[in-house]
């Protein structure tokens, strides 16, 4: 058994100490969109740092815990507080939560994220639908230690976002009135926002909004064997697109105010879908 995969399962029998819900549906939450988590009947949770050697969240904006719950029959759980690889973490612990997400049971994953706009056409507030990634600026997950236990050493990432359920979410936001863009993100390491010579690069890359997040994780994902499906809040224009000097309050604050119009939609879209 690999190192990693022990590690898993030791913080796995830890949440079981809590709950032994098997969830439907995984959903990371960017910053901002903490709320969704009203949206859970009878809430359990489970905090990073209760559970002994799990990496915390050392974001602010970010709680840092496992939270299980339902939205109608789905069983689901919510990873409020993602970690990133600018807090200084090896990729394995950036993305162990999704991994324990899947070895709990869940077999769908929802990422959200506050992203800045790199294509001209989108404003803050916008909602992108992610159908592609950029993820060379950022280590692989899967490099190191073969995790065996999780999938296949070389995994293909030509669908990384499962299109199907991508489409159904599209279908749930236009039945509610909402518009969602469709476009590709591109992860930086941060945590200082990208420079407008690396924003125009992006750009000729194909990419539409960028931000910290979200890559390595759909890897993860990906090569454990979920069904991914990547949700982008645009919180800002990219920095050579903005007038003034970026924020992350003001980031946090835009993609809060976005919060009831994302939960309305994954809420129908879970209640909507089988998993």
């Amino acid at each position: 058994m690999s190192q990693e995969y022990k590690k898993l399962e030791g913080y796995i029998e830890s949440i079981r100490e809590k709950t032994d819900m098997i969830p439907d549906v995984a959903v990371v939450l960017g910053s901002g969109l903490d709320a969704f988590v009203d949206s859970l009947e009878n809430p359990v949770e489970r905090g990073y740092r209760k559970i002994p050697e799990h990496p915390v969240c050392t974001n602010a904006a970010h709680r840092g815990r496992y939270v299980f719950g339902t939205i109608d029959d789905t069983n689901v759980v919510v990873l409020q507080g993602r970690l990133h690889y600018y807090e200084g973490y090896d990729m394995n612990d950036v993305v162990a939560p999704v991994r324990v997400a899947r070895m709990l049971g869940a077999k769908t994953l929802i990422i959200t994220n506050a992203a800045g706009a790199i294509n001209v056409h989108y404003d803050a507030g916008t909602i992108m639908a992610i159908t592609d990634q950029i993820s060379s600026f950022v280590p692989s997950p899967l490099a190191g230690e073969d995790v065996t236990e999780l999938g296949t050493r070389f995994p293909d990432m030509t669908y990384i976002y499962d299109k199907e359920l991508t489409d159904n979410l599209i279908k749930t936001a236009g039945s509610l009135q909402y518009k969602i863009e469709s476009g590709v993100y591109i992860q930086a390491c941060g945590p200082n926002y990208e420079s407008p010579a690396e924003i125009r690069a992006f750009r000729t890359m194909g990419a539409d909004a960028v931000g910290m997040s979200t890559t390595a994780e759909a890897i993860a994902a990906k090569h454990c064997g979920f069904r991914t499906i990547g949700l982008s809040c645009i919180a800002n224009k990219a920095a050579d697109m903005n007038i003034g000097p970026l924020n992350d309050d003001e980031v946090v604050a835009t993609v809060a105010s976005m919060s009831d119009k994302v939960n309305e939609i994954l809420v129908k879209f879970i209640k909507e879908n089988d998993f």
